[in-house]
């Protein structure tokens, strides 16, 4: 990885996710080849925050079954990363 930016691709949005966030706990998907030191200085330089935790997985993509042709397909794999903050930090990704 060269450029900090390029880890983190997207903020995870689901009802699990938005639980976590008063807990200090965000989920972001990440490049499949990030690594959790990459992640952590990624989430840091972009938001200006301090992390105490980063915890990464690996989902595989589901095979989906194609109705006009009859023929299987598979959606992409994907790494995520789930990231703990330090007391009192946040990240105001969703506030209106």
């Amino acid at each position: 990885m060269k450029d900090l930016r390029d880890v983190l691709i997207a903020p995870v949005v689901s009802e699990k996710s938005y639980e976590q966030f008063e807990k200090g706990v965000y989920i972001f998907k990440v490049h499949n080849s990030a690594s959790k030191p990459e992640i952590r200085q990624a989430v840091e330089f972009i938001f200006d925050v301090k992390v105490t935790n980063v915890n990464t997985l690996n989902r595989k993509g589901k095979v989906r079954r194609n109705r006009r042709n009859n023929t299987l397909g598979k959606r992409p794999d994907s790494k995520r990363a789930i990231v703990t903050l330090a007391e009192g930090d946040s990240i105001q990704i969703f506030e209106s």
